[in-house]
């Protein structure tokens, strides 16, 4: 398996096990993260650190994954950027669109903050 999936109480973790993001993985992560979106999971962390290269099928599947997260309001956070992934994202200028932090310890700080944010949104709401 390309991906191992990780379930916990509020969010899932995917751990890429590919080096190459790229045209033959992408989409058996795009397929997991639609799996994922549709069982009702909102809150991904994708942790890339055993990824060193990306392409662009790579980006458009991380781009699904955090549209499915919106949409289900929830969050998606990506971890564990190696240097050249890093790079591509920098130059598609996608910082201001997708969470990116450099471990999984603070992408899970980001979205136990992000459902506590929600949560008191919605009492607020009541």
């Amino acid at each position: 398996m390309k991906f191992s999936v990780e379930n916990e109480e509020k969010y899932t973790v995917i751990v890429s096990q590919v080096e190459k993001l790229d045209s033959i993985s992408a989409p058996d992560l795009k397929s997991e993260l639609v799996y994922l979106g549709k069982s009702g999971k909102r809150n991904i962390i994708i942790d890339l650190s055993e990824s060193r290269y990306c392409d662009s099928s790579g980006l458009s599947a991380l781009l699904t994954g955090n549209r499915l997260c919106k949409e289900n309001s929830g969050s998606f956070v990506i971890c564990g950027l190696q240097p050249s992934v890093e790079k591509l994202v920098k130059i598609s200028q996608l910082y201001s669109v997708l969470n990116i932090t450099p471990t999984r310890d603070e992408a899970k700080d980001m979205i136990m903050m992000e459902e506590l944010e929600r949560d008191l949104g919605d009492e607020k709401k009541d």
